[in-house]
């Protein structure tokens, strides 16, 4: 009923996942739980284990979360999967605990950034993780897709070893890590994985492990999309474009060529090598031959852009912003070419971006026998209560279910394009349902209210272009930026009869809404506002204009407070017909790159003129490879050309220092008495002593209660001011996926 018809064209060439002819081991059947000891191991009547699957979480059998997924769709490849989950990483032993797996190891950091997931944006190591039973904080390592293929290495040196998960898929290539403060390599190289799968990796992990079983050796695999390996060499047949032909930076050095000897190299140059009679050293030159304008009709299929090098970019801030502005150009499975970036003598081949899944493999993976609870033997561990398991972001999303993946925002501050791609991936309104009956009859603790019905965004279920032809060709990071392309298909129908049968179903008493929503979109449809406000608000809603000042949003690509506001009065306007008092409780980021100290001021004013209260407040985070990570290290804006010779439109105001990011901080907890004093200071220093009184127009007040102690802190209180509850903008931690907010605590989810 109602089911999707796929039209992209790109996707008609893909192969379907569930096309490939079952693995023998398919015999042994499903497995109520993929196995975590060699004793389920035994009960299965398996004797060894094809796929070992590595992770930085605790094993939750869900479809949101990444492990989870991929062994259930290996295993009905009809592989044997096995899980080791959250191991002991100091020595290799507790990676040996299912033995050597037949065809490889799959490692993942898990559904987070390990580093995100473990330190704040102050860099201060978090107590807690969401993602581990009890909620216990130190359960993996950092950078831990790094030390896990390490430790799988040295517990079987000969399985070969695939690399993924999120945080795979943003340091694909050479990227800036802020907790080092400095470029580096990609964690290809660093881990000695054999492959890594970037993006949703369903296609290429089942082409994989099938052509593995089929004895072909990891090292010739280098034709899929979505993965990226190590080369010594181009194959003949390509042609090489250099990425500053693609987007020219200005003068910049040429690339050395890694093959050719150092004599090579300086007869190339007209000149002789130091090391032959007293000959200079040459001065760097091309790689390879290098196709001169790449406007020229090529081979898609057959042409390589080569990024500068992992160590031109270590060196070159404008370089490094140039090489990201180019791989963001690259991003459309339909047009994307293969890129090349050397480090040292070696090069990090990246294959175009995975082909999306098609409605009827969405389906297929949703649709897998998974046990839609934690494995049985966290249950004695700590955090359990009555025999039921504990782990947060478990809690979060256990009466949720996912309809669709991808964003086409393109938010500069998040990198759901570079993992799950711009390309919404929906399923059937039949394949939600069931899942929603399954919920209902099978999840224990079930009361009728599904908390969440969305994904990356709530309201991108089946939308998209237009036309099949105009999306495999665009290179536009955005189709709602600077406003909505009139390419795109803005209608909500679907997603409106989807909630209309889900809430229609016996024993389903609400459906809720907790996935972002991309209000400037919603408000084209006035239906569906209606819809959702009518019946899918629990009182609150949330929603992320980020800003309120043109400057940091022409950053971020976000829309104008203007959308917000039409947003505001339709919301209104529908919770008052309906009888109900629901608010909005707008998100806001302190210190992402392009905001001014006015800017921030600004949204202050905003704020207590709308009386919003931040209960906790978020610095920009920045996450490998996100364009306002390049923003933030480069002081460029990489959403136009980088130039070598900056303008004052292609410069960034960046906000580096724990003084000043603070100070953007405190002006979101205006309200706070504990950061009076410094706004006090800054609103003089920037001739805004106006606002510095104790009127209602007033910002912050001209005196400073004192306890004891010293200055007392801000009380949260219920009380409301302007119409509006004293509570409000907890700002989301952009860690690259969409956010949950739960007592305080941020959880990234549905991470692939």
């Amino acid at each position: 009923m109602n089911a999707p018809v796929d039209v992209s064209l790109f996707a008609r060439a893909a192969k379907p996942i569930t096309s490939y002819r079952r693995y023998w081991a398919a015999r042994f059947g499903t497995a109520p739980f993929l196995p975590m000891s060699r004793e389920e191991m035994d009960r299965l009547g398996w004797d060894s284990c094809d796929i070992v699957l590595v992770t930085g979480d605790a094993y939750v059998d869900h479809p949101s979360f990444g492990m989870a997924v991929i062994g259930r769709v290996l295993e009905a490849q009809g592989f044997r999967v096995g899980i080791i989950a959250q191991p002991d990483w100091q020595s290799a032993e507790p990676f040996k605990a299912l033995g050597r797996p037949n065809l490889f190891f799959g490692v993942t950091a898990g559904n987070m950034d390990s580093m995100i997931n473990r330190y704040t944006a102050d860099r201060k190591i978090r107590s807690d993780d969401a993602y581990t039973p009890g909620d216990e904080g130190g359960k993996r390592p950092d950078r831990a897709s790094l030390v896990y293929s390490q430790r799988c290495r040295e517990a079987f040196p000969e399985a070969p070893i695939v690399l993924g998960g999120i945080e795979g898929s943003l340091r694909r290539i050479a990227h800036y890590d802020y907790w080092q403060d400095k470029v580096r390599r990609s964690v290809l190289v660093d881990s000695k994985a054999d492959l890594l799968l970037y993006g949703n990796a369903e296609r290429a992990i089942v082409e994989i492990a099938h052509r593995l079983a089929g004895k072909e050796p990891v090292e010739r695999i280098t034709d899929v999309r979505g993965t990226a390996f190590i080369r010594r060499e181009t194959p003949e047949g390509w042609l090489q474009v250099d990425s500053t032909e693609v987007d020219q930076p200005g003068r910049v050095e040429e690339h050395v060529n890694p093959y050719m000897t150092t004599s090579d190299q300086a007869k190339a140059q007209g000149t002789s090598c130091a090391k032959e009679e007293g000959g200079q050293p040459p001065a760097a030159t091309q790689a390879l031959t290098f196709v001169p304008n790449p406007r020229l009709r090529l081979n898609r299929d057959r042409t390589v852009i080569r990024l500068p090098s992992y160590e031109q970019v270590k060196s070159d801030p404008v370089l490094y912003a140039h090489a990201n502005r180019v791989l963001h150009l690259e991003t459309n499975p339909g047009n994307a070419r293969a890129l090349v970036q050397a480090h040292g003598d070696r090069d990090v081949w990246l294959n175009p971006p995975p082909i999306p899944l098609t409605t009827a493999e969405m389906d297929h993976v949703f649709g897998l026998p998974y046990a839609r609870s934690p494995h049985p033997a966290y249950a004695d561990q700590a955090g359990s209560h009555d025999g039921e398991t504990k782990i947060p972001a478990w809690e979060m999303i256990r009466f949720s279910v996912n309809i669709m993946r991808g964003c086409f925002g393109g938010c500069t501050f998040c990198s759901i394009t570079e993992h799950e791609g711009r390309i919404i991936q929906s399923r059937s309104e039949d394949s939600v349902i069931r899942e929603i009956e399954e919920i209902r009859d099978k999840v224990p603790g079930f009361t009728g209210v599904i908390s969440d019905l969305g994904g990356p965004t709530a309201n991108m279920y089946r939308i998209g272009c237009k036309s099949p032809e105009i999306e495999a060709a665009c290179r536009k990071p955005s189709c709602v930026y600077p406003g909505i392309c009139s390419n795109l298909n803005t209608d909500h129908r679907h997603l409106i009869a989807m909630y209309r049968r889900a809430r229609a179903l016996k024993g389903i008493k609400k459906i809720l809404i907790g996935s972002g929503l991309r209000y400037d979109l919603a408000v084209q449809s006035p239906e569906y506002v209606k819809e959702l406000v009518q019946h899918h608000v629990g009182g609150y809603l949330k929603i992320a204009p980020e800003h309120t000042e043109g400057g940091p949003l022409s950053k971020m690509m976000k829309p104008g407070i203007g959308s917000y506001d039409r947003f505001k009065q339709m919301f209104e306007k529908f919770s008052a017909e309906a009888g109900k008092k629901q608010y909005l409780i707008p998100y806001f980021i302190a210190a992402h790159p392009g905001t001014s100290d006015e800017d921030m001021m600004n949204l202050a004013i905003w704020l207590k003129r709308n009386g919003f209260r931040a209960d906790q407040v978020q610095t920009f985070y920045p996450s490998p490879m996100a364009t306002a990570t390049a923003m933030y290290h480069s002081g460029r804006n990489t959403l136009r050309k980088v130039r070598r010779e900056a303008t004052e439109e292609d410069s960034v105001d960046v906000v580096r220092g724990e003084k000043r990011r603070r100070l953007h901080k405190a002006f979101l907890r205006y309200h706070d008495p504990n950061n009076w004093p410094v706004l006090r200071d800054a609103l003089k220093a920037m001739g805004r002593a106006d606002l510095i009184g104790n009127g209602k127009h007033h910002l912050v007040p001209s005196f400073q209660p004192v306890t004891d102690g010293g200055y007392t802190s801000a009380r949260r209180k219920n009380s409301t001011l302007a119409g509006q509850p004293k509570r409000g903008a907890m700002l989301t931690q952009h860690t690259g996926l969409p956010p949950r907010v739960t007592g305080g605590k941020t959880v990234a989810r549905k991470a692939r």
